[in-house]
């Protein structure tokens, strides 16, 4: 029985240094893009704010619809991102919810992202943040969508 006891105990503190070395080697790589993030952000730059509530300069992707995950930006190349405003192209993947959402298709849209009316993020004060995005459909758009789209962001 003891021999039972010390041998579950060695395996579960072997587990958690394996659990602690992977938590160390996965939150290492985070640490250069967050401190290049905060320098921009010292200089100025407002950020996007995604659903985990964490801080984006030029993200390759973006979720708009972050309930139910049915309206995102993917492949987002940033021709600019300054003090008052950013703008990339990318495209916009929505769901048509046809019949239902659980049982619609995503379709893939070209278009224009603008960002814009920059203020203090609530949850950090000191950070500002883009408070709009604007979308321009260049080649078709989803169906009751006019040509530009413009959303206020969280904050």
């Amino acid at each position: 029985m003891r021999r039972h006891m010390v041998s579950t105990a060695v395996a579960l503190c072997a587990a958690a240094s394996l659990v602690g070395a992977m938590g160390t080697a996965s939150a290492a790589p985070g640490a250069a893009p967050a401190a290049h993030t905060a320098q921009r952000q010292q200089a100025g730059d407002p950020v996007l704010v995604d659903c985990f509530w964490r801080p984006q300069l030029e993200p390759g992707d973006f979720m708009i619809a972050c309930g139910d995950g049915n309206s995102l930006l993917t492949s987002l190349h940033w021709s600019s991102w300054g003090a008052g405003s950013a703008v990339a192209e990318g495209v916009n993947v929505v769901n048509d919810c046809v019949p239902y959402c659980a049982a619609g298709r995503f379709h893939s849209y070209r278009v224009i992202v603008r960002l814009d009316d920059p203020r203090p993020w609530k949850k950090h004060p000191q950070v500002r943040h883009y408070a709009r995005m604007s979308l321009i459909y260049t080649d078709g758009r989803p169906s009751g969508y006019g040509r530009v789209e413009t959303y206020p962001l969280w904050n």
